[in-house]
């Protein structure tokens, strides 16, 4: 039985991750320190004869007893609201995290593959991003700890594989939607969803033309698992190249929930990137992958999960106290 390492396991992405590589017939050896991950995505997993949890800081030293044959680095938060609170640990988990994890892959001589994301393209010049884009991004602005973050992960990984001769993999992520997203966590489509729930007005930032594209999680756990098993060591895009205006996904948004919602326009926080589009040539080429689910099903399938959830879930304060972490 292949033993898999996955961080941020309680997570969103990380929960489904598991879900995934149990599925599949390997031992999971799931790994967060529950910031902002949640164990209610993957307790139902705990019965399980190959699922084991730690509860563990991956920025702290990490020591997994016996072989390992993968590892799929996802701990990080992800949300503005998260790593605007806690910057700090954000940088870490990148830097210090990551460099752990791989040290920790070389000595297991186990195949490791880093969550990028998007981001590290910034707000794009170049439109649809490829691969081969470097980027635009503001190093000291407020969203520069996590894009910093991640590109500081693509360039210590490449290190390790061009010196160490690492087997690494490194997944660029585009917006990924679907079940065991919080719902309160700023992201674009719990925000709406959320807000439509409670009959409040949707929020639009700007003007609302700037532009987002939407990966339904189980086609990213796909493309994820594809690229970890593939031969393919430089950064592949992993999302949804179907692009839509913040302001059209309001008003979908309004019909899919059959409310009545206005949609309202706010200031538009510093550097949030006007397009994001992946091109995913290379995934189609390469990994022989590409986004199956719909917006129109894989929208339903989320409404449906977020309609499902407590009544005290839309009202609930995702304010964590960050103190400290924030001491760290």
């Amino acid at each position: 039985m292949k033993r898999i390492l996955i961080t941020g396991a309680a997570g969103f992405l990380g929960s489904h991750l598991c879900d995934r590589f149990v599925e599949e017939g390997y031992h999971v050896i799931g790994m967060d320190n529950l910031i902002t991950g949640d164990l209610k995505n993957i307790e139902h997993l705990f019965k399980l004869a190959n699922f084991e949890f730690y509860n563990h800081d991956v920025t702290k030293f990490v020591s997994v007893p016996n072989e390992l044959d993968f590892i799929l680095h996802f701990a990080s938060p992800a949300s503005p609201i998260d790593y605007l609170k806690i910057p700090i640990q954000t940088l870490k988990v990148g830097a210090l995290g990551t460099h752990n994890l791989l040290g920790l892959a070389k000595v297991k001589k186990a195949r490791i593959l880093i969550a990028s994301t998007s981001e590290v393209y910034g707000d794009p010049l170049v439109h649809p991003q490829t691969e081969e884009y470097y980027g635009n991004v503001n190093t000291i602005g407020p969203r520069g700890v996590y894009d910093e973050a991640k590109r500081f992960m693509e360039s210590i990984t490449m290190a390790y594989h061009r010196f160490h001769k690492l087997e690494t993999r490194i997944v660029r992520i585009f917006n990924t939607y679907g079940p065991r997203m919080r719902l309160n966590d700023g992201r674009v489509i719990p925000a709406f969803i959320g807000q439509a729930l409670r009959g409040e007005s949707l929020t639009v930032f700007g003007d609302g033309l700037q532009t987002r594209s939407f990966c339904y999680v189980d086609d990213q756990i796909e493309g994820i698992f594809r690229l970890l098993h593939s031969d393919y060591s430089l950064p592949i895009n992993i999302g949804n190249p179907h692009e839509i205006t913040i302001r059209d996904f309001a008003e979908e948004i309004v019909k899919l929930t059959g409310t009545d919602q206005k949609i309202v326009y706010k200031a538009l926080p510093k550097d949030d990137p006007l397009q994001r589009q992946p091109d995913i040539s290379k995934a189609k080429e390469i990994l022989g992958w590409e986004p199956k689910v719909t917006r129109q099903e894989g929208m339903k399938k989320t409404y449906d999960y977020f309609k499902s959830l407590p009544k005290e879930e839309l009202y609930k304060n995702e304010h964590k106290d960050f103190t400290e972490y924030n001491k760290q």
